[in-house]
C-alpha cells in the first residue's frame, strides 16, 4: 500500500513538474456529437479519411479503451463538466429544447477550474444542457442560467441538438438575430402558432422523416417540438457548422496572448445530417459520410488557427465524441444504404442508446506538442475524469462533495502512464461496469433491440458478464458460468450507487 501511495505521490509531482515548466497551455476540448469508434481513419476506418483528426492524433496520444460516460448525449454532456455520473441527477435524460438548466451553478465545473485560476472561458457549440431556471428559458429576453453562471466567460451556442427546437442560435445571454416584434414560442406537447409541421404537410419537407422528427417545419425539416416566431433567428443548417468554428477560430485569435479554455462541442455528426456545399457527396457515403468530412475540416481550422498564431506547441487539445454511433436516427438520409462496409462502431458491438461498448467507447485523442509523446494509450479512461484531471493540472484542491466520480488521470493524459482507472461505469438503460478486462451489466426490463434505429441495445432480464480481453464484440456471457464474479459486480456497483445517490 505505502508503494501504491507513493508512486501516485510521485506521479502527481511529475505532473506539476511539467506544468510549472510550462507557459500555462491553453486548454481546447473538441466534442462531435453521435461519432462513432470506427468513424475516423485513425481509428481504422477505411471508407473515408479523416486527415486533420488523423494529424492530431499522429502528433498526441491514441486512447484505444476511453470512454464517454452515457450512451447518449445529454447525461454525457452533464459528466465532462461537472466530473458527476448523470444517472446520479433525476431529469439528466435525453433533454427537450426548451428544458431548465441542469446543472447547478453552485457546482464546480471544467469551466470554473479554469477560470478560477486565470483562463478565459467560453462554451461554443452544442450546449444540450438545459438553460433558464425552473420554469426553463425566456427565448425573447435575457436567458439566465446558462454556460456562463457555470464558469464561461463567454457562450455562443445552439440550446439543444439540430433536430430540437428551437433552431435559434444563443449568444451569451439572448437569441442572436432576434426581432422583438416577432416573438419565439415553443413547445414540446402541444402545437403552438401555425407554422406547418411535417405531419400535417410532408409535401413542404425536403428531407423526409424515417421516424417522428415530424413537428415544426424548420428549413424545409421536420423538428421534435413545436415553434412560431423568430425567424430572422433562425439558423442555416447548411453553413452552421462554418459559423461556429469561426467563431472558436475568433476567440482563440482574441486570446492569444493569455491562457485560455474553449469547450467546442460540434453539432455534426448528429441528424439532421445537412453538409455544407463543400462538402455534400465528396465521401461517397452519403450525408453522414459528408458531415463527417466536415467535423474533420473543422477540426483542422482550429489546428490551423492555432499554428497562425504560434500556440499549437502549448495548446492541450482532447478531442472525443459524446456517445457511440448510430446510423438511421430518424431522417431518411440513405445512411443505411450507403455505408458500402463502413463499420460506424468499429470492432464494437451496439452503438448509440447501446449498453454494449459501441455505446460509450469512443475516440478519445489528446495532444500536447511541447509535452505529450506520441503514441497510443491502453489505458482505461472516462471522460469524467478530465475535471479532477485539469485539477490536478492546475493545482486547485476539491473537496470531497465536488466532482466525486472523477479520477486524477493526469499521468494517463500525459502518456506517463497506462495504468487503468480503478472501475469505469457505462450508463445507457441501466448500469454496467468495467474493472480488469471484465464487464458487467446489471439485469434490466428494457427492451434488447431498437427496431427504429437498427441498434443492439445490449439489455437483458438477467446479468451479462464478458470477458472483454477475450471477447471485445461481447458476443459470450459468462455470467452462469462465474456466479460468483456476478455476485462481486453487483454488490460493487450497487455500493457506488449507494456512494452519492442514484436516481436513472
Amino acid at each position: 500500500m505505502k508503494r501504491t501511495c507513493l508512486s501516485i505521490l510521485l506521479a502527481a509531482l511529475s505532473c506539476f513538474s511539467v506544468f510549472a515548466q510550462q507557459k500555462r497551455p491553453n486548454v481546447i476540448i473538441i466534442y462531435a456529437d453521435d461519432l462513432g469508434y470506427g468513424d475516423v481513419s485513425c481509428y481504422g476506418a477505411k471508407k473515408i479519411k479523416t486527415p486533420h483528426i488523423d494529424q492530431l492524433a499522429k502528433n498526441g496520444l491514441r486512447f484505444t479503451d476511453a470512454h464517454a460516460t452515457s450512451a447518449t448525449c445529454t447525461p454525457s454532456r452533464f459528466s465532462i463538466l461537472t466530473g458527476v455520473y448523470a444517472w446520479r441527477k433525476k431529469g439528466t435524460g435525453i433533454a427537450p429544447g426548451n428544458a431548465a438548466l441542469l446543472i447547478d451553478t453552485a457546482q464546480i465545473t471544467l469551466a470554473k477550474i479554469f477560470k478560477q485560476t486565470g483562463y478565459t472561458t467560453s462554451a461554443i457549440g452544442k450546449w444540450h444542457l438545459g438553460l433558464g431556471g425552473k420554469g426553463g428559458p425566456d427565448w425573447n429576453g435575457e436567458i439566465k442560467s446558462g454556460p456562463q453562471e457555470l464558469g464561461f466567460d463567454k457562450s455562443y451556442i445552439i440550446p439543444a441538438t439540430l433536430d430540437r427546437v428551437p433552431c435559434v442560435i444563443v449568444d451569451n445571454h439572448r437569441v442572436e438575430n432576434l426581432d422583438p416584434k416577432d416573438p419565439i414560442t415553443v413547445d414540446y406537447h402541444k402545437k403552438t402558432g401555425d407554422w406547418a409541421t411535417g405531419k400535417e404537410h410532408p409535401e413542404l419537407l425536403t428531407m423526409k422523416s424515417s421516424n417522428g422528427h415530424n413537428n415544426t417545419i424548420i428549413n424545409g425539416i421536420g423538428r421534435i417540438g413545436y415553434m412560431t416566431g423568430g425567424k430572422a433567428a433562425i439558423w442555416d443548417d447548411y453553413t452552421l457548422t462554418e459559423k461556429l468554428t469561426s467563431q472558436a477560430e475568433s476567440f482563440i485569435a482574441k486570446n492569444k496572448e493569455q491562457p485560455f479554455f474553449m469547450y467546442f462541442a460540434s453539432p455534426n455528426i448528429h441528424v439532421p445530417r445537412t453538409p455544407n456545399k463543400k462538402f455534400a457527396g465528396k465521401s461517397g457515403m452519403g450525408p453522414r459520410g459528408d458531415v463527417i468530412l466536415e467535423f474533420d475540416w473543422s477540426v483542422g481550422r482550429i489546428m490551423k488557427t492555432l499554428d497562425s498564431l504560434g500556440l499549437t506547441k502549448n495548446t492541450i487539445i482532447v478531442l472525443s465524441s459524446d456517445n457511440g454511433p448510430v446510423v438511421d436516427d430518424g431522417y431518411q438520409d440513405e445512411a443505411e444504404a450507403l455505408l458500402n462496409g463502413h463499420q460506424p462502431a468499429g470492432p464494437l458491438r451496439g452503438g448509440k442508446y447501446s449498453a454494449f461498448d459501441g455505446g460509450t467507447r469512443v475516440p478519445f485523442i489528446v495532444s500536447w506538442p511541447s509535452v505529450i509523446k506520441k503514441g497510443t494509450s491502453t489505458a482505461l479512461i472516462s471522460q469524467v475524469d478530465l475535471v479532477r484531471s485539469f485539477a490536478v493540472f492546475l493545482n486547485q484542491q476539491l473537496n470531497t462533495e465536488q466532482a466525486y466520480d472523477s479520477f486524477d488521470m493526469s499521468s494517463q493524459l500525459l502518456g506517463k502512464s497506462t495504468a487503468n482507472r480503478p472501475y469505469l461505469i457505462e450508463d445507457a438503460a441501466g448500469l454496467g461496469i468495467i474493472e480488469d478486462n471484465w464487464k458487467y451489466i446489471e439485469p434490466n426490463n428494457a427492451a434488447a433491440y431498437d427496431s427504429t434505429t437498427k441498434t443492439e441495445l445490449g439489455n437483458s432480464k438477467e446479468a451479462q458478464l464478458y470477458n472483454l480481453s477475450a471477447d471485445l464484440q461481447e458476443r459470450k456471457n459468462l455470467a452462469s458460468q462465474y456466479p460468483d464474479k456476478v455476485k462481486s459486480f453487483a454488490q460493487k456497483l450497487q455500493q457506488i450507487k449507494d456512494e452519492h445517490g442514484y436516481h436513472l
